[in-house]
């Protein structure tokens, strides 16, 4: 599979709430940065923050998605079940850094809309 597909494939999974499926296209020790938020590495530390953050499968609409080498960037929509009980819509950006066939570390830009 190209970086492209696993992404899609991953994003997929996340989607329908399959959060150990999308984990398996990550390295173990994979970190997250959500511009001007939060830093997250490793795979128990990523799968506590979906655990917290997706209660309901959040909703993808992506725009466009770019691969070139190592990189695939992803650029769209999602919705997230929050706290207070209502869907929220962010625009995003995320940039994924693949190693080995595996996304090994994300650069994501999220603004609600």
């Amino acid at each position: 599979m190209n970086n492209k597909t696993i992404l899609e494939k991953a994003n997929a999974a996340v989607s329908e709430g399959d959060h150990e499926t999308f984990l398996s296209y990550c390295t173990d020790n994979t970190k997250w940065t959500f511009v001007g938020d939060r830093v997250i590495s490793g795979k128990e530390k990523i799968r506590q923050y979906m655990a917290d953050a997706y209660k309901k499968p959040p909703k993808f609409d992506v725009d466009y998605i770019i691969a070139e080498a190592d990189y695939v960037t992803a650029v769209g929509t999602i919705s997230l079940f929050e706290d207070d009980n209502q869907w929220v819509d962010y625009y995003y950006c995320d940039v994924w850094r693949f190693e080995n066939g595996k996304m090994a570390e994300l650069r994501a830009f999220v603004i609600e809309k």
